[in-house]
């Protein structure tokens, strides 16, 4: 079976924006007075804004318990990010993902955006491919997060396909279960070892061809 569309999670799929989260957050352990490392953000993958914060601050030793100066704080290092993301390029586009676009349209199958960030645009925009999606739903048009399925759910009714007409490329385990929940088949992109909920698991799209998305 071949899918009539295929829907895109953006962070580590399309591009990898995990570089610019990270001088975010350094940035602000800086401005709090302490190192944040590479190894200390590896406990902020796949977790809420909010929640990264509490890890970030139990790293520095800092107890805040004004709910207020917390939002200040997550509020500061979003807006670093957004000024850190609105430099990216076309460069970042990570390799061979817009030939299997390409390829994916000349093909007849529709393709879509299904990401729970808010800056998906500004991503978009900013490295150049927005036109060749046929539906983008982003943070701004969901109310719950992966492992929920509405965010692949609301693509499939904008592409006007039935969920089961889908597959999705995910790099998440949360976004590999929200798909799996919309009844979709699901692609892995990175580890097998942690993707083992997917149908399949790639490591890059160098070199896929059309077969990939054959079930």
């Amino acid at each position: 079976m071949r899918p009539k569309a295929c829907i895109f999670d953006l962070d580590g799929v399309i591009v990898d924006t995990a570089k610019y989260h990270y001088l975010a957050w350094k940035r602000l352990a800086k401005e709090l007075g302490f190192e944040f490392t590479e190894k200390d953000n590896e406990r902020l993958k796949g977790v809420s804004r909010m929640a990264s914060l509490e890890i970030l601050l139990s790293v520095g030793g800092i107890q805040i318990d004004d709910a207020s100066v917390k939002e200040q704080l997550a509020d500061k290092k979003n807006t670093w990010y957004v000024e850190y993301i609105s430099q990216m390029t076309k460069d970042e586009i990570l390799p061979g993902v817009e030939d299997f676009l390409k390829m994916l349209k000349e093909n007849g199958i529709k393709i879509a955006i299904g990401s729970a960030s808010k800056n998906t645009m500004t991503i978009l925009n900013r490295i150049g491919i927005k036109d060749m999606f046929d539906a983008i739903i982003d943070g701004t048009k969901i109310t719950k997060a992966k492992p929920d399925p509405e965010v692949f759910l609301k693509a499939a009714q904008e592409l006007n396909v039935r969920p089961e007409e889908c597959c999705v490329f995910e790099d998440a385990v949360a976004g590999i279960e929200a798909a799996k929940a919309a009844g979709m088949k699901v692609i892995g992109v990175g580890d097998p070892s942690i993707l083992k909920g997917a149908d399949k698991v790639i490591q890059s799209f160098v070199g896929q061809g059309i077969e990939l998305i054959e079930f």
